[in-house]
C-alpha cells in the first residue's frame, strides 16, 4: 500500500502480482471528489513504476457502486463557472487518462451502480467484468452537462454510434444484461461469483508474458487512432522486442519440454 494516501477515500493493495485501485466513498455511492481524483493519479504511478504488478484491478468500495459519477455536491464550489468546470476536467480527466494510458492490463469490476464519470472510468479499463444486478448510464441529459469529445468518441469505439446516441439521449440506466448487449461490458456473472471471477482473469493474465501483453495493448491503441496519427514504427518495433526477448526464448523451451513457462518481462 502506499504510505501517505491522499485522502482515506481511495485505497490502494498490491496482491502479489495483483494490485487494486478502490473506490472508498460508500456513503455517496462512490461519487469521486477531486483529492479522490488526484489520489487515482499517484496510486497509478505507484503501481506503474512496481515490476511486480503485472494487472490491476479497479472497483469500488461498499457493495453497491463501482463508481455513480462525479460528487455533485462539488459542483456549487468547484464547478460553478465554465473557468472552475474546465479546471476540475483537467484533473479528473487527467487520473482517467492514466487509467487509460498505463501498459499494464486494468479490470474494471463492476458491481452496482457504474454511472456517468463511473462509466467513463470503467471505459479507460480494458476490460469490464460486471456483477448481476450492476446499472449503467449516462445521465448528463438530466443535469444540462456538456459532454466533450473525447468522452462520447470513447463511447461510440465501444458500443457504435446508435447506442452512443440512445445512452446519451434517453439519460436512463440500462441493466447489466442490456450493458452486454451493447459490449459497454464483456463479462457478466453471479453476483456472489464476482471476486473469484476477476481474481481468475488476474491470475491467467499475470501468468502470461508481460511484454506481448503490452505489445498487444499499444498496438490495439494505434489501431484505434486515425490512420493519419497511427504510429506503425512502433507497432513494428514492439513486435520485434517481443521476439528478442528472454521471454520469447522461455516460451519456446517450457512448450517443448511441456510445463507452463515463467515469464519475467525481459
Amino acid at each position: 500500500m502506499l504510505d501517505q494516501p491522499l485522502t482515506s477515500k481511495m485505497i490502494a493493495e498490491k496482491d502479489g502480482a495483483i494490485g487494486r485501485l478502490i473506490f472508498n466513498n460508500p456513503a455517496r455511492h462512490n461519487a469521486v471528489s477531486l483529492d479522490m481524483w488526484q489520489a487515482v493519479e499517484r496510486i497509478m504511478d505507484d503501481f506503474d513504476n512496481d515490476d511486480a504488478i503485472r494487472v490491476i484491478i479497479v472497483s469500488g468500495a461498499g457493495g453497491k457502486a463501482f463508481v455513480s459519477g462525479a460528487d455533485i455536491s462539488e459542483f456549487k464550489e468547484k464547478r460553478a463557472s465554465e473557468e472552475a468546470a474546465a479546471a476540475y476536467s483537467k484533473i479528473s480527466e487527467a487520473a482517467r487518462l492514466k487509467l487509460q494510458e498505463t501498459l499494464k492490463p486494468t479490470i474494471a469490476m463492476i458491481r452496482g451502480y457504474c454511472i456517468g464519470g463511473g462509466l467513463a472510468t470503467a471505459l479507460a479499463c480494458d476490460i469490464r467484468i460486471a456483477a448481476e444486478g450492476s446499472r449503467f448510464g449516462i445521465p448528463a441529459a438530466k443535469l444540462g452537462l456538456g459532454y466533450a469529445y473525447d468522452g462520447i468518441k470513447k463511447l461510440i469505439d465501444m458500443v457504435g454510434p446508435a447506442y452512443a446516441r440512445e445512452i446519451f439521449y434517453t439519460a436512463r440506466q440500462f441493466t447489466a444484461a442490456e450493458a452486454l448487449q451493447m459490449s459497454l461490458i464483456n463479462r457478466l456473472v453471479p453476483g456472489d461469483e464476482l471476486e473469484a471471477y476477476v481474481k481468475n482473469y488476474c491470475d491467467m493474465i499475470a501468468a502470461n508474458a508481460p511484454l506481448t501483453i503490452r505489445a498487444a495493448k499499444q498496438i490495439v491503441r494505434e489501431a484505434l487512432r486515425d490512420e493519419s496519427r497511427r504510429d506503425m514504427e512502433l507497432c513494428r518495433r514492439i513486435v520485434a522486442e517481443c521476439f528478442a526477448s528472454e521471454d520469447y526464448a522461455e516460451g519456446r523451451t517450457a512448450f517443448m519440454e511441456k510445463r507452463r513457462p515463467v515469464f519475467k518481462g525481459r
